[in-house]
């Protein structure tokens, strides 16, 4: 068991994804008692066991599909030999909760002006983890931005390696201009990003998408674009829009959930 917790810890600290599966409840002959763990990893291993066989192996491809969904699962197995499933020859029945773990998703804000400001303060409050980037220290600093979890000062093009924009992350442009917009934007089209969204008019948007045609970027890649970006409620004030902006955000986000 107790290698089982530190492999969770290993995990937290890389920001890698998991399944933590426990036996909760068990009845007669079973392979192993309630509170019983296995950790299915990323990549398919296991770490512990509930008893192998093809229980074992059914909660291992069960708990691959919950990483991706983020959702828990329980799994009932029927240990008799009497029901459809002929899982093992125990006698008895076993329960199984499978529990996500996840990483804590990060918010990259491409330019630290008033927009920035209001979405990173709204972001903290959901949990998520924030990353300023904008190379104007007079902008980008801790007194502007005291909750954010990472401020990068460089220009974007210098910044671009060293973010790691992966499969939680979500990215916001901000930037004071169209050549840097459309700058972050190629880099963040280029990610694995689950959202990526940009501020500006709908003529901004289109000439900055026909560029980027030009450029080989994808016209799937360009149509997951959020431009322009944010939910339409009306918003004028920095923090409606930041409000709208996260609410687009929150929509995919949950988009697996039933």
């Amino acid at each position: 068991m107790l290698e089982i917790y530190q492999e969770l810890a290993n995990i937290a600290v890389k920001g890698e994804r998991a399944v933590l599966a426990t036996v909760v409840s068990s009845r007669e002959s079973v392979p192993r008692k309630a509170g019983t763990k296995i950790l299915i990893k990323g990549d398919g291993t296991l770490v512990g066991n509930i008893g192998g066989g093809n229980v074992e192996q059914a909660v291992r491809e069960k708990a691959l599909a919950v990483m991706k969904s983020g959702e828990p699962q329980m799994m009932h197995f029927d240990l008799s030999g009497t029901g459809e499933e002929a899982w093992m020859i125990c006698g008895g029945q076993m329960d199984v909760f499978l529990e996500p773990i996840l990483p804590v998703e990060t918010l990259y804000l491409f330019g630290a002006g008033h927009l920035s400001q209001s979405t990173a303060a709204v972001a903290k409050m959901l949990g998520l983890r924030v990353v300023v980037i904008d190379p104007r220290p007079e902008y980008n600093n801790n007194d502007r931005f005291p909750d954010a979890d990472s401020l990068v000062v460089e220009e974007y093009d210098n910044a671009f390696s060293e973010l790691n924009v992966d499969e939680d992350s979500y990215v916001v442009i901000y930037t004071t201009g169209h050549v840097s917009d459309e700058q972050c934007l190629q880099f963040a089209v280029g990610t694995a990003a689950k959202y990526v969204g940009m501020i500006g008019s709908k003529k901004k948007v289109k000439e900055i998408k026909e560029r980027l045609h030009h450029k080989g970027v994808s016209q799937q890649q360009l149509d997951e674009i959020h431009a322009p970006i944010g939910l339409e409620i009306n918003a004028q004030t920095p923090e409606e829009i930041a409000v709208s902006i996260l609410a687009e955000m929150i929509r995919v986000r949950r988009s697996g959930t039933p």
